[in-house]
């Protein structure tokens, strides 16, 4: 009997140990809540801004987060909803630890400044032209991996714009546009530098 159930409690072990140095997508969504379209963009803006960004492959899962869930801003959906697939992606946790620990300071700053404030510009139509922006920035994000510090400015557009449609702050959503304008000029010039001479 012991002997059989040996591979079992190593299977089981196994799993206990992948649990606790990996943490899903899934789980990070579950703590946000799938009614939270404004502070799941600031999350992973967060992220994207983070040391966490030098995961290979990670600012392409988050461009495919923010593209599903900004189309079905666009919708009019008030759950979003994310393919299994993609919820089952893995993070190692110690990564993820430091990428929080590393973005306290920025939050309890952000904290601070923000307010309510030209309103006009984080609701009703504004929101909607906010969702094309970030799921622009979604579709380039995956190309922006090959040019240098510009998927984190990406992740600050989202951030800003996160940040200002949860505390409905208009000026935060202001900064959001200006650095929409270095994220382009950065794209352009990014490319122009790759293209052969």
């Amino acid at each position: 009997m012991c002997t059989q159930g040996a591979p079992e409690q190593n299977q089981i072990k196994d799993q206990d140990q992948s649990d606790l140095t990996h943490v899903s997508v899934g789980d990070i969504i579950h703590v946000v809540g799938d009614r939270s379209f404004a502070p799941l963009l600031m999350l992973v803006g967060m992220l994207l801004v983070s040391p966490l960004s030098g995961v290979p492959t990670f600012p392409s899962m988050v461009a495919c987060v923010v593209l599903l869930v900004t189309s079905q801003m666009l919708y009019g959906r008030k759950h979003f909803w994310l393919p299994a697939r993609l919820l089952n992606v893995q993070v190692p946790c110690e990564k993820l630890q430091k990428a929080l620990c590393w973005l306290q300071r920025p939050a309890a700053f952000v904290d601070r400044i923000t307010m309510p404030r030209m309103t006009v510009l984080v609701r009703g139509p504004s929101i909607y032209i906010i969702a094309v922006i970030c799921l622009a920035i979604a579709c380039v994000l995956p190309l922006m991996e090959l040019i240098l510090f510009s998927s984190s400015v990406a992740g600050a557009v989202l951030v800003l714009f996160g940040v200002a449609l949860v505390t409905r702050d208009g000026l935060l959503a202001l900064f959001g546009y200006s650095a929409t304008v270095i994220t382009i000029w950065m794209i352009v010039g990014g490319a122009a530098m790759m293209l052969p001479s």
